[in-house]
């Protein structure tokens, strides 16, 4: 170990990186980091980067939350960042810097089990226990805006328009960018509401994925604002445009093989019992979920029949109104894509908390009911989803088995934090209502 971080780092500086960014995703899937010159960097990654160990449970305005087990619990002590050298990169747009992702520990050496990261890194391995190796890929879609004014950069629905998919030359150097830092770009265009986009990236194994997923995230916020733009992933940032989604690809493999475990051709919908039952367990314990993948009050106006974006706990076969969409293909692409997250999600718990679904379906034999007929959103007795943060929280709390997969610990920090985003939302008081009784009453 001492030989190899010495020789990365000495391969770092050799091909130019004069500094290299700690960085930690946070409980929102937001980066947090310190800038270390290269010279400071091997001192660092042998006995850890301090940092602020209540850095995890900041809530969205980056406050000190009470309660959640990281701040006056702990006596507001620094937590300490090791370095995962396999997932650094380049900083295209700023030469001379790198970035590499950490994991954090108290300040005793012990990991931080209340960590994103860490979380999903556990479902990984208690999905390998049972015989799994897991695919993942994330899916976003985003609004690029101006930098100033944050105002659309053309209005109207123009989705797939050739014109609109390159309306500025800001999308290429992103393109270019990206793949520079790792993400394999697939596809790029422009989405259904003015001035919204969609770049996909590959699927990928295990941790990686969601590292990718982090990256490309952060990646296309850093660059916009040195552009000049605002890029946001906000769920609805307008009531009468399209909401931004995550859609959360996941497979299994057999861990020995490589077989897709999902696939069976000889079933008439082309797949396994296994697959049968992780969709039936996302489903049992979709509105739990729901807490994890959308978890701010204004993801849930984006849930709404009718907007490509699901309404209501259901599967079906390319169903693009379904929770779960099943890509059944009858080969070894076959696989599942829950529809229900956010633009906003952090990749890690998203995928977190698709997995530990699925093994829950699994582990307890549930069985699938059949498929509907046309799409989901208009059958009527389908259960719906939670229409409010504070209904999916309820949910999450009374879920013993996903809090038992997921880990108490993080359940309690990421509870303890919404649940104060909550109050301080409450407690605001909107324009709307100020517009709709100031004079009246």
């Amino acid at each position: 170990m001492t030989t190899d971080i010495a020789q990365t780092i000495a391969d770092l500086a050799a091909d130019g990186v004069r500094y290299l960014r700690f960085e930690l995703p946070d409980l929102h899937g937001t980066s947090r980091s310190k800038t270390i010159p290269i010279a400071k960097v091997e001192d660092y990654a042998r006995r850890g980067l301090n940092l602020y160990g209540g850095t995890l449970a900041q809530d969205t305005a980056a406050q000190v939350v009470p309660g959640c087990g990281l701040n006056a619990e702990i006596c507001y002590a620094d937590s300490l960042l090791f370095p995962d050298w396999t997932t650094w990169q380049p900083v295209p747009w700023k030469p001379g810097v790198a970035k590499v992702i950490c994991d954090s520990h108290f300040i005793d050496g012990t990991v931080m089990e209340q960590a994103p990261r860490r979380t999903l890194a556990r479902l990984l391995d208690q999905a390998a226990e049972r015989g799994f190796e897991v695919t993942l890929g994330h899916e976003f879609e985003f609004y690029l805006l101006d930098g100033q004014t944050h105002a659309p950069l053309f209005q109207g629905v123009h989705i797939f328009n050739s014109l609109r998919n390159d309306y500025c030359d800001f999308f290429t150097a992103l393109l270019d960018h990206l793949q520079l830092m790792g993400v394999d770009v697939i596809t790029h265009n422009s989405e259904y509401a003015g001035s919204q986009f969609e770049i996909n990236f590959g699927a990928e194994r295990g941790l990686a994925a969601a590292d990718k997923a982090f990256t490309f995230k952060n990646a296309i916020k850093e660059f916009a604002h040195h552009s000049g733009y605002h890029a946001t992933f906000m769920s609805k940032p307008w009531p009468d445009r399209a909401g931004c989604g995550c859609h959360v690809h996941i497979g299994l493999l057999e861990r020995d093989s490589g077989r897709n475990i999902m696939l069976d051709r000889h079933d008439s919908l082309g797949l396994s019992p296994t697959a049968r039952q992780f969709i039936a367990g996302i489903l049992a314990h979709a509105e739990a979920l729901s807490a994890l993948c959308n978890p701010t009050p204004n993801c849930y106006h984006r849930l709404k029949p009718h907007t490509f974006a699901p309404s209501n706990i259901s599967w079906g076969i390319e169903d693009r109104s379904a929770l779960v969409r099943v890509k059944a293909t009858g080969d070894e692409q076959t696989h599942i894509e829950m529809r229900g997250a956010s633009g906003l999600s952090n990749p890690y718990i998203s995928a977190a908390a698709v997995l530990a679904g699925g093994l829950l379906g699994i582990e307890h034999g549930l069985n699938l009911s059949p498929p509907v007929s046309g799409p989901s959103e208009d059958v009527p007795d389908l259960p719906p989803l939670p229409k409010r943060l504070e209904s999916a929280l309820d949910a999450l709390a009374a879920d013993s088995a996903l809090q038992y997969l997921l880990g108490t610990d993080f359940v309690h920090l990421f509870n303890t934090v919404k649940r104060f985003e909550l109050q301080r939302f409450h407690n605001h008081i909107s324009d709307w209502e100020r517009a709709e009784y100031f004079e009246v009453y």
